[in-house]
């Protein structure tokens, strides 16, 4: 694969690995400061608890989002990105630009998605 393109997913995967840990580090503090509010009407407590579950569901996919990031660095490192885990071919360097932690190329994916809906 052309290393121009691997430089540039790195890069890509890297910021987006700096990024969700960030917002994760903000999360934490952000948790820990409204712990300490006392809030008098249930209605409001209510509402901040709802808030963050969701926000906590959020994480949880950034969570599983940087596993994905960090394989995709695993196997910029070890030579195999761009290989798609399905048939074996090379997946097109738009798709990888696109979405540098992906694993399947468009037609494998395809695939596996429809499964899914069955």
């Amino acid at each position: 694969m052309d290393r121009r393109v691997l430089d540039k997913c790195r890069e890509e995967l890297q910021r987006q690995m700096d990024e969700l840990m960030a917002g994760a580090g903000k999360t934490v503090s952000d948790m820990t400061t409204v712990l300490d509010e006392n809030f008098p009407d249930p209605t409001d407590r209510a509402l901040l608890e709802s808030n963050r579950n969701f926000t906590l569901r959020i994480r949880d996919r950034e969570r599983k989002l940087l596993a994905k990031i960090k394989e995709a660095i695993k196997r910029i490192d070890g030579g195999t990105f761009g290989i798609c885990e399905g048939c074996g071919g090379k997946i097109e360097e738009k798709r990888l630009i696109a979405r540098p932690m992906t694993t399947m190329c468009i037609d494998c994916k395809t695939v596996a998605e429809e499964e899914e809906l069955r």
